[in-house]
């Protein structure tokens, strides 16, 4: 058997690619001699995504969750956020609601810049803060595609299919049972 190791100067080698004159392989051999001139950083070959905004300068996205469905309009502003036409703190109530919508500015360090105007229908409050959140976060990617690695690092723009399991027949709910009876 022939032994295929490879040390790293043959890794090297590799990643060069030859040049068709000589000038730019002298160019490329004499700034790493002397030492003096960084590298230039790599180039990434993956295009930045474009900003999607509409004429009144808003980013649109949807956003589900559960049975909830979310159309969330995003545009700079003072942080207010607006569901079917009530603020935030009335339509939920409940803290950990409104926490769950923030999440998004919290990761991207937006907190007070961004107004949000949405409508959402279905499921209940859980699944529709669960899809605003989600439509908030497609939306900030969109008017701001340099945040996208940040939200999707914490797992914002993938969108949570649990849903609830259907009930059976035979069944009580989807997996209980009804009540045995031995006479």
């Amino acid at each position: 058997m022939t032994d295929n190791r490879q040390s790293l100067s043959d890794l090297a080698s590799l990643t060069q690619t030859p040049a068709t004159d000589g000038s730019a392989a002298a160019a490329a051999s004499a700034g790493t001699e002397g030492g003096t001139t960084p590298a230039a950083p790599p180039v990434s070959t993956m295009p930045l995504r474009e900003q999607i905004i509409d004429k009144q300068g808003r980013a649109y996205a949807t956003g589900r969750r559960k049975d909830a469905v979310a159309r969330v309009w995003l545009k700079p502003g003072s942080g207010k956020i607006t569901i079917n036409g009530r603020d935030q703190e009335v339509y939920f109530a409940r803290p950990t609601l409104r926490l769950v919508l923030n999440q998004v500015f919290g990761v991207t360090e937006r907190e007070g810049q961004y107004d949000v105007v949405c409508t959402v229908k279905g499921g209940g409050l859980s699944g529709q803060a669960g899809a605003v959140k989600h439509g908030i976060s497609q939306a900030i990617t969109r008017y701001e595609p340099t945040l996208r690695a940040a939200v999707k690092a914490a797992g914002f723009l993938t969108r949570d299919s649990r849903t609830v399991e259907r009930k059976k027949y035979g069944r009580a709910k989807a997996r209980k049972s009804f009540q045995f009876s031995k006479r």
